[in-house]
């Protein structure tokens, strides 16, 4: 598996002030956070900070904090959408100065073949200088990358080195562990299937807990990859009801709630995704109270 890929990677948010311009100071303090929580790699610009939301302007400006204040982390960045040539136009214009790899989520809404995603996939890897890290989310993207076209990819290419898995399927994220290459990683895109996912072969996670919960989710992957089960059980059945709040009414909502309740950020997302009722950021406030 690759290396850099393996343990606990953080989809970060994208912090807003209550004009809804992006708090960069609050994102400084964020990354800074990864880094003494022992988190293993940094994501920008991924589902979970709100993205499509962003300016070209406020996303470059973005990565470059977070490239700057990573303390040598590696540092992964987001990229993809639904029109092949588009993409490639924007990685050939792309810094990649301090980027490890781009993670390239599915074409949506379009909803191409298996044989569809296979060739924008090919053609990305062509004009791409760095690895890539496939991302399949169809609960989001309303099309799922199947085990048998993730293989065929890592087959084809030396460039495409891992997948995060937010399926949710387990029988086809073991198939994919199964029949991809040894140097091919499979990383959970949901922190409540991490340790099951890496106990198949997986690498690790991209969490979005540890956002606000850096600590302790590193440890909980960190153990489990060293393979004392026991100890990382215990650390994520203190977690499991936390995770399952932060995405009972959406991401990164819950999170930014968690982290809200923190004093790490204002509680503020950009439209169309809204605030958490008064209700779960209560049930969020509670469980965090047991964590602690």
């Amino acid at each position: 598996m690759s290396q850099f890929l393996t343990g606990a990677g953080v989809a970060l948010i994208t912090p807003f002030l209550k004009n809804n311009e992006v708090d960069f100071k609050a994102l400084e303090n964020i990354v800074e956070n990864q880094v003494k929580g022992d988190i293993d790699y940094l994501v920008a610009l991924g589902t979970t900070a709100e993205t499509p939301t962003l300016t070209s302007q406020e996303k470059l400006d973005v990565v470059s904090l977070i490239k700057e204040k990573s303390a040598g982390l590696p540092v992964v960045v987001g990229m993809g959408g639904n029109d092949t040539r588009t993409i490639i136009n924007q990685i050939n214009q792309f810094n990649f100065e301090g980027v490890s790899s781009l993670l390239i989520v599915t074409p949506y809404y379009n909803k191409p073949s298996q044989e569809g995603m296979f060739n924008h996939y090919v053609e990305i890897a062509k004009a791409c200088p760095v690895p890539i890290i496939l991302y399949n989310v169809p609960s989001r993207t309303g099309v799922n990358l199947e085990a048998e076209t993730v293989v065929r990819l890592a087959e084809t290419s030396d460039k495409f080195v891992a997948v995060k898995e937010a399926s949710g399927i387990m029988s086809q994220i073991t198939k994919i562990a199964k029949y991809t290459p040894d140097n091919f990683s499979v990383i959970s895109g949901d922190d409540v299937l991490a340790l099951p996912i890496i106990s198949i072969g997986g690498s690790g996670v991209i969490s979005v807990a540890a956002n606000a919960l850096p600590g302790k989710l590193s440890s909980m992957i960190h153990l489990v990859l060293d393979g004392k089960y026991n100890e990382a059980r215990k650390l994520h059945f203190e977690m499991i009801d936390m995770f399952q709040l932060l995405f009972k009414e959406g991401n990164p909502g819950g999170v930014k709630a968690l982290m809200n309740i923190q004093g790490t950020i204002e509680n503020e997302l950009r439209s169309p995704l809204y605030k958490i009722s008064e209700k779960t950021y209560n049930e969020i406030r509670e469980s965090f109270r047991k964590l602690k």
